[in-house]
């Protein structure tokens, strides 16, 4: 018998092991173990969220249910007080704000008002953002600082600086632009006219904004590839083509979640508008969610009122959908 004869002839034939037989073949008892993992880990995320989820359904849920009940009956003070039952109307409620002109002037004068605010909270929030990364380090934390302090300030308090701020009389900018040669503002009423009055109030909207805005984009800006800036610089690019290929294309998602939020939050505004108006709005102030408190509670038309700011959401709810459509569109190209 040959050598090579011999050492065959003491290997032991060779068995699949026990793991190897579990996991292989068609039937095996690892597919159905994996399954059930499997199934265990897609309900694991929504019994986690259950409690946040029950939460906003009894916060947000009901309010919006009673919303558009109002917004289909006649309910006034009698309804109000149990002297009579509410009254279904179908959509005459609607049918009467929509053939409404004054409704559709504050429509639209709260889309310019909300688009200006957010163009201005964007653009300055950019610049801020981008200029930090340009200080030290001692000069970036103050103004951090002072972000977050603005930022964190209650909206009634911001709101009254601002009433001292352009006050008539005793107003400190009319004092400080009387100071300039040839400007005579003294006794200025900002509030005179309703666009000048409206500028007044969407600087304090801006102003309250913008240090979310800075702070978001500072951190989404130290995720911008300092290899890609530098490569882009050596190819010739200058400061504006190394933003605009470079740095927006990283910050677009960060971005279009900003705008999408700012949308919401300017048209949203209502403390802002009753607070400097000593809470009577004129007509040339009023922006959807005031038009609706008034149409509401002093005019005593809880259901107009209660229409009024349905159409509100289902406009809140077309940005919504659009910024859904943004982020998958990115969600794609990634």
């Amino acid at each position: 018998m040959s050598a090579a004869e011999t050492t065959t002839a003491k290997v032991p034939p060779t068995r699949p092991s026990t793991a190897q037989g579990a996991g292989g073949g068609t039937g095996g008892a690892g597919k159905p173990a994996v399954r059930r993992r499997a199934g265990g880990g897609a309900a694991l995320p929504w019994t986690l969220l259950a409690p946040c989820l029950l939460v906003l359904l009894l916060v947000l849920g009901y309010p919006l249910a009673r919303l558009v009940a109002l917004s289909f009956q006649k309910f006034g003070q009698p309804q109000l007080w149990g002297f009579q039952e509410p009254e279904s109307v179908g959509f005459a409620n609607f049918t009467k704000i929509l053939g409404d002109g004054e409704f559709w002037a504050v429509v639209v004068r709260t889309i310019v008002f909300a688009g200006g605010a957010v163009i201005l909270t964007m653009v300055l929030g950019m610049l801020t953002a981008l200029l930090l990364q340009r200080v030290s380090g001692w000069v970036k934390t103050l103004i951090n600082i002072a972000l977050v302090a603005s930022w964190g300030m209650p909206i009634i308090v911001a709101t009254a600086i601002f009433k001292w701020l352009f006050d008539t009389d005793y107003g400190v900018l009319n004092w400080l632009l009387s100071r300039l040669p040839g400007v005579d503002m003294v006794g200025h009423n900002w509030f005179a006219s309703g666009p000048q009055g409206l500028a007044v109030i969407m600087l304090l909207v801006v102003w309250g904004a913008v240090p979310f805005v800075v702070i978001t984009l500072s951190a989404g800006l130290t995720q911008v590839p300092k290899e890609l800036e530098e490569a882009a610089r050596l190819d010739g690019a200058g400061s504006w083509g190394v933003f605009r290929y470079v740095t927006l294309p990283v910050l677009k998602p960060i971005i279009v979640m900003l705008t999408t939020l700012s949308v919401i939050w300017d048209m949203g505004v209502f403390p802002q508008v009753f607070v400097m108006r000593n809470g009577h709005p004129e007509a040339e102030f009023q922006l959807l969610t005031t038009y609706s408190y008034d149409k509401a509670f002093v005019v005593n038309d809880y259901g107009g009122g209660s229409a009024i700011a349905l159409v509100t959401v289902v406009l809140l709810l077309g940005v919504v959908a659009v910024y859904m459509r943004q982020m998958l569109k990115i969600g794609e190209v990634e």
